[in-house]
């Protein structure tokens, strides 16, 4: 197995141990066992435990980047709703690594994770941007699209918690919410009406 695999291998045993605990709660040992390699190997590829952790963290990121790709092509809603719902089958995926990157005070969070976090934010507002076709957003539209990221992920967060409503509701009712904050907004844009995208 080349030094790649073996990384990649390491990394995809430990997402599998957070399908089931939380990151903090998986050692050294676990991760060994399900990978079936000997303790000094596992170091000769990471230096810590936390630095596994973090790439781990690293790969749902950018799952979620994937996810967000949605259609690249079709009506905004269609573009808008194929993107929620990568989003959510990726939370969905890798359950405990999303709750760990996202949950306040998360003992895994870094100054790296923060930023990959920002990164799938940021990639979210530009998918909207590019399939409402608005190329130089007012600032208020720029304030409703990070609301609304806030809101996806407050909303993942508690649907993977809790599962309190269907997974097939769940990304029509968070494009719905959109659509309800773009219209919101341009009742109070100055400059014109704001497209809905629907």
């Amino acid at each position: 197995m080349s030094p790649q695999a073996r990384r990649d291998d390491l990394i995809r045993a430990a997402l599998d141990l957070f399908g089931s605990r939380a990151p903090e709660l998986v050692t050294v040992d676990d991760i060994v066992a399900r990978a079936e390699v000997s303790r000094p190997l596992f170091y000769r590829y990471f230096p810590s435990l936390r630095e596994l952790q973090v790439q781990a963290l690293r790969t749902v990121t950018d799952g979620l980047i994937d996810g967000l790709a949605g259609l690249a092509e079709g009506p905004p809603e269609a573009r808008l709703r194929a993107a929620v719902r990568g989003l959510v089958d990726v939370a969905g995926h890798y359950r405990a690594g999303y709750i760990a990157l996202l949950r306040s005070g998360s003992v895994i969070a870094t100054s790296e994770t923060d930023a990959a976090i920002d990164e799938v934010r940021n990639h979210a507002v530009a998918l909207i941007l590019d399939a409402l076709g608005v190329t130089d957003p007012s600032p208020l539209l720029s304030l409703t699209l990070r609301c609304w990221t806030a809101v996806v992920e407050g909303a993942l967060l508690s649907w993977l918690q809790e599962r309190g409503i269907a997974r097939e509701d769940l990304d029509g009712w968070l494009v719905d919410q959109l659509t309800a904050m773009l219209a919101a907004t341009a009742r109070h844009e100055p400059a014109g009406p704001v497209p809905a995208g629907s």
